[in-house]
């Protein structure tokens, strides 16, 4: 399991306040972009068993109304941020003349479209039978415990529940990625196989931050960092930035030593995600 996950307090520390303050400055050209697991949701043993904090669906459409662009951005699928993040007007949502978040899945490759439709970037739609063939060959030799996790478009590889299991997922990804062509990603007690496209959460982020005058980006792991140098980038560029990491007691230096703001657990993250709402004038 991974660290502080509990309800974080109600309102951010005055600190962190003034750090996302720039973000209140105009809301409508703000753009509010977070991670989902270990973010808006506690990291958990089993990936299948992961949940939003409660309200957190209803968080981000509230977000969406008064921000210009609301997004998650998550190694899941789409789908799955559909189904557990998603309200009834998300799902709904064409037709409609009330702003919804977003929802990108693996990276980028496939994106949630307002009327509860998945899209997959094209380029990565022609790895599916290499995903598939390379799924069944790690399922095939996987340790007891390991779980070796389908997406779809990418194959991830978990030993949370077999810690004895690690030297054989990094030397089996090794080998599948130059077997298949797939590319290798770490993760939090994991290793991802995906399409070797230059597509990823920093890639996602600049396009979402595209005509914003200010943006943030709350995440926790490895995967998060392209996302925090799509802010710097866009820092220089005169956009006002806030890059949040949520950490617990697995979080890698890397990402607490790039944020601009530290909080601790998605409960914290979700209060700091309220304030910001009722700050922008959320009723």
């Amino acid at each position: 399991m991974g660290g502080a996950s509990g309800p974080g307090p109600r309102t951010p520390s005055p600190a962190v306040r003034r750090v996302l303050a720039p973000l209140l400055v105009d809301p409508a050209a703000t753009a509010v972009v977070s991670d989902f697991d270990g973010t808006l949701s506690p990291i958990v043993d089993h990936p299948d068993s992961a949940r939003p904090l409660p309200g957190a669906g209803e968080l981000l459409a509230r977000l969406a109304r008064r921000f210009g662009m609301v997004a998650v951005v998550s190694g899941r699928p789409a789908s799955f941020l559909l189904e557990h993040l998603a309200v009834d007007g998300d799902r709904t949502g064409a037709g409609t003349d009330v702003p919804t978040p977003r929802f990108v899945g693996l990276y980028g490759l496939e994106v949630a479209t307002g009327d509860g439709r998945i899209t997959s970037d094209p380029s990565a739609a022609q790895w599916r039978s290499v995903i598939d063939d390379v799924v069944a060959r790690l399922r095939s030799s996987a340790p007891a415990g390991a779980l070796v996790e389908s997406k779809g478009l990418a194959v991830t590889v978990h030993w949370r529940t077999a810690p004895d299991a690690e030297s054989w997922a990094t030397a089996a990804v090794a080998a599948e990625a130059e077997r298949s062509g797939l590319r290798p990603h770490p993760g939090r007690m994991s290793l991802e196989l995906r399409p070797p496209l230059d597509v990823d959460k920093g890639s996602v982020t600049t396009a979402l931050l595209r005509g914003c005058t200010a943006a943030c980006y709350f995440g926790d792991d490895l995967g998060d960092l392209p996302a925090f140098a799509a802010l710097a980038a866009a820092a220089h560029d005169g956009v006002a930035t806030v890059a949040v990491a949520v950490a617990d007691d697995e979080s890698p230096p890397e990402v607490l030593e790039a944020a601009d703001v530290v909080l601790h657990g998605p409960g914290e993250a979700f209060a700091a995600l309220e304030w910001l709402a009722g700050a922008a004038g959320d009723g």
